[in-house]
């Protein structure tokens, strides 16, 4: 989960402002936390409170603490259609195949006691918005890959699951060289998220290569680091800088969702 917020803040900088290479500050002042940590927050708060008390009560929970969290973080860059579905309480899942499903599903990776458990979930907390097909694969297989990462499977292993949902035949120096446009679908953006983690040698690499892809930077870098997390870990250093960012409400959650179930 850290991870997932790390690669938010260390690539917030650089979403409308894309830089094609590797070497920059991983961090600065210029950083932020944006809707991916706010909504993967929002994820983690709903596993706590209602993770196994079945499948509706963890849905009905999950969108009330969603809109709670918009509302508490106006600022955070959402969507257009998820401000709105935020602001509208009356208003269901609208259908979308967005990357929002993808980059706030890392607590998953954690909580879950099987793959099984873990898509399983996954598909919980995507359809509550992101109820296409495409939104729910997309959520599906950054889970599943956390988690068999988690459990100290391959990358090789980890590859082979995610050909069920995605082809990968692009490095990611091609993916860089095409200098792709700005993609918020999980089509567009979750293969170039695990090409990034199979190509790289360390968390911090893998963020890195993240940012250098371009395009919706923050996402990206946020769903390869809930991935890269649980397969190399994450050193203090970064975990400790990436606090600062945070308000006291968001760590709080943080702490707990951790101490719980990131040992």
């Amino acid at each position: 989960m850290w991870g997932a917020i790390i690669g938010d803040i260390v690539g917030s900088r650089f979403e409308f402002a894309n830089i094609y290479r590797k070497d920059f500050a991983f961090f600065s002042n210029n950083c932020r936390f944006t809707d991916d940590t706010v909504c993967t927050v929002a994820v983690a708060e709903a596993l706590l409170r209602c993770g196994r008390k079945g499948d509706e009560p963890f849905k009905s929970e999950l969108v009330r603490l969603l809109r709670e969290y918009v509302n508490r973080y106006p600022y955070g860059g959402y969507g257009g259609m998820f401000g709105r579905w935020a602001a509208d309480e009356s208003m269901g899942p609208y259908n979308s195949f967005g990357n929002g499903s993808a980059m706030r599903v890392s607590p998953v990776i954690w909580f879950a006691e099987s793959l099984e458990e873990a898509e399983h979930f996954a598909k919980l907390s995507a359809e509550v918005t992101h109820n296409h097909p495409e939104g729910i694969k997309g959520a599906v297989a950054v889970a599943g890959a956390g988690f068999l990462a988690r459990q100290g499977k391959t990358k090789e292993e980890i590859k082979k699951y995610l050909e069920k949902y995605y082809t990968f035949d692009i490095s990611c120096d091609e993916w860089r060289e095409r200098r792709m446009p700005f993609n918020e679908t999980c089509r567009g953006t979750v293969p170039i998220a695990m090409e990034c983690f199979f190509e790289a040698d360390s968390f911090e690499d893998a963020v890195r290569l993240a940012v250098s892809m371009g395009g919706d930077s923050d996402t990206i870098a946020a769903m390869v680091g809930g991935v890269a997390e649980a397969f190399f870990g994450i050193d203090g250093f970064s975990g400790a800088l990436a606090r600062r960012y945070l308000d006291e409400q968001l760590l709080s959650v943080i702490d707990e969702f951790t101490g719980k179930y990131c040992k």
